[in-house]
């Protein structure tokens, strides 16, 4: 601390233990935040309420609004998975329209701007959604798993593994082209 001519500056409101660096300060205030709030205080903890997956821990201005949204939608599946029972498959309810039910089946991103929704309609027709960032509306939809089907398939688990690994490159990211001659 700095002293001044009355002695050591001093807060009275802070003691050496909040005291941050300006570079935590501007961390902190790029790090995501969520709220949410349930009228039973009892309902289950939402996508909001849980701890960020490592993954997710850098700071959004880090990512493209496309991977931002990505991350967070896979959030929002994997929680909404968790309440199914196992006679019920996560599907996706288009907003703004009578379009329809895409059953997810998988989802994916294309920097900067891109969400991409595949899957199928609960009569079997292949469906992919491809959405802006700036046009996300989704609701998430329990639709009851086909008869034939042993187990419900959960998409959300397996692309919330995606958000626990480090930054090490998978094999379903497809790197920009490389241009110029090589020789």
């Amino acid at each position: 601390m700095t002293d001044t001519p009355n002695g050591p500056a001093s807060n009275p409101r802070a003691s050496d233990l909040d005291i941050a660096t300006t570079a935590e300060a501007h961390e902190a205030d790029a790090m995501p935040r969520a709220h949410a709030i349930h009228a039973d205080p009892d309902a289950r903890p939402t996508a909001e309420q849980q701890a960020l997956p490592a993954r997710m821990a850098e700071p959004a201005q880090k990512k493209s609004p496309a991977q931002w949204a990505y991350e967070r939608l896979i959030l929002y599946i994997k929680n909404f998975e968790e309440q199914l029972d196992d006679s019920q498959e996560i599907a996706m309810g288009f907003t703004g329209g009578q379009m329809g039910v895409l059953k997810i089946e998988g989802m994916g991103y294309f920097d900067p701007d891109i969400v991409t929704f595949y899957g199928s309609e609960p009569g079997g027709a292949r469906t992919q959604l491809i959405q802006h960032v700036s046009q996300l509306n989704v609701m998430l939809r329990a639709l009851p798993k086909p008869g034939e089907a042993e187990k419900p398939r959960r998409i959300g688990f397996r692309l919330a593994r995606e958000l626990q690994d480090d930054d090490t490159p998978h094999a379903d990211t497809v790197e920009p082209a490389q241009t110029g001659d090589t020789a």
